[in-house]
């Protein structure tokens, strides 16, 4: 699967449109092999992790039939899954959170002005919450065997593989192109966004991070670290900080409880490989900034191009944010609408980017009841884990949604999908033998 995934990113770089063969081929796949196995083993969520780490990939390179083809695939499969084993009786929460989302697109339609796609707008700004709520409706106190889950995120790191691996063969040097400044750049991140870029490499480096002390395969260490080394480099030379930081936060969030879980004798083979984890992060940051001539170093402390001190850490999203809550100020009961906060803020300070906090979106687009929904987001997950601290990857996968979140409101479908995941009820076979007939909510 690595060795065909690299192939996949090489074949693209060859020939770009091979991208959208490849979508239609691997939609096709994935769509007979969820229906032949009736979703018995969670085939759905693994289909659906496959595409959630292949939206970006295929989007950067065309290959997408809609924009948000991504999302619509992956609440697609939830859906089918849904169809064969149902949801949890206890998904009351996440319904009253999608119904939540809805009374915004009908005050929209009083509100956004007439030169703008009602469909677009909408679909834009409600893809990723919805997708999110079909992936927690489908998730939340889902029962899956340890293995199905090891399966489920190994189909969610194959194609950031393939992304990786085209990013190389783009830019296979990156000296020259990084000499232009410390501003995300988009030579290194394959022409297309550096923010998604350094999101879904930063989600990769995590994956095989957390694989360095889940599997106790020498060989197959050796070949995670060399795949942490060279996302870290891909998602570092960005220049976008979000999804560094981003990974960071989830590798301490995933150690903190791995690390407490461990009996003594454990705990001193884990530290070992902290300390090889600590080299490679290390060398591999010395490497770039070698490469870039400090530029990198100065990205990290907050400086331009000729070392002196920038006074907005947030590139900008501070004011986006503002603008957003005096949306939520202005309209505190029902908010200005779906899709209505982008105008707001042209009204109010001139400048028409979208959001990149979906935190203040909800609040600024549906008012009081987006407070409602993002206490639901927060706080239901939260008591899932008092009842239930069987699933290492809990606190990072939270973290990984929230934080990404709020640098990228919910442009990709990944952050949707790991809130999902987060909610999961991990089985481990070998400790829990009566539960093997009864996996996967049955």
């Amino acid at each position: 699967m690595l060795l065909f995934h690299v192939l996949m990113g090489f074949a693209v770089y060859l020939y770009r449109p091979a991208a959208q063969f490849l979508l239609f081929g691997v939609l096709g796949s994935l769509l007979i092999y969820v229906i032949l196995k009736e979703n018995k083993n969670n085939e759905v969520l693994m289909a659906a992790a496959y595409m959630a780490g292949a939206e970006v990939f295929f989007r950067m390179n065309g290959g997408m039939v809609f924009y948000e083809t991504g999302k619509y695939s992956v609440i697609l499969f939830l859906l089918i899954g849904m169809f064969y084993k149902g949801t949890s009786s206890r998904t009351v929460p996440f319904w009253i959170y999608l119904f939540i989302l809805f009374p915004g697109v009908v005050v929209a339609s009083f509100t956004l002005d007439y030169d703008v796609v009602f469909r677009k707008a909408i679909a834009f700004n409600l893809s990723g919450p919805v997708c999110l709520g079909v992936s927690a409706l489908y998730c939340y106190y889902k029962k899956i065997s340890k293995v199905e889950f090891n399966y489920v995120l190994m189909m969610l790191l194959m194609p950031l593989v393939a992304n990786m691996a085209y990013l190389y063969f783009y830019t296979p040097s990156i000296g020259e192109a990084l000499m232009s400044g410390t501003n995300s750049n988009y030579a290194a991140s394959g022409g297309y966004g550096p923010n998604q870029i350094s999101t879904v490499m930063g989600l990769g480096a995590f994956l095989v991070c957390t694989r360095l002390f889940t599997i106790k395969d020498r060989t197959i260490n050796l070949i995670d670290l060399v795949l942490l080394t060279l996302m870290s480099y891909r998602a570092i030379v960005t220049f976008s900080r979000g999804g560094v930081f981003t990974a960071l936060a989830c590798i301490i969030a995933f150690l903190f409880i791995f690390f407490i879980k461990q009996d003594s004798k454990a705990k001193s083979r884990l530290i070992k490989k902290l300390a090889l984890l600590f080299f490679a992060v290390v060398t591999t940051f010395t490497i770039i900034t070698v490469q870039t001539q400090g530029l990198i170093t100065y990205r990290y402390t907050n400086r331009d191009a000729s070392g002196k001190l920038e006074d907005d850490i947030t590139t900008g999203r501070a004011e986006l944010i503002i603008t957003e809550l005096k949306g939520f100020y202005y309209n505190p009961v029902i908010g200005v609408g779906v899709g209505k906060a982008k105008e707001f803020r042209s009204e109010e300070a001139g400048t028409e980017t979208a959001s990149h906090n979906e935190v203040s979106r909800l609040l600024s687009e549906h008012g009081l009841l987006g407070l409602v929904a993002i206490l639901i987001l927060i706080f239901v997950p939260v008591i899932f884990w008092t009842k239930f601290r069987n699933n290492y990857y809990f606190l990072a996968f939270l973290a990984f949604w929230f934080l990404t979140i709020n640098h990228s409101a919910m442009r990709i479908a990944l952050p949707a999908f790991v809130y999902g995941l987060a909610l999961l009820y991990i089985v481990d076979e070998k400790k829990d033998p009566l539960h093997r007939k009864r996996l996967a909510g049955k």
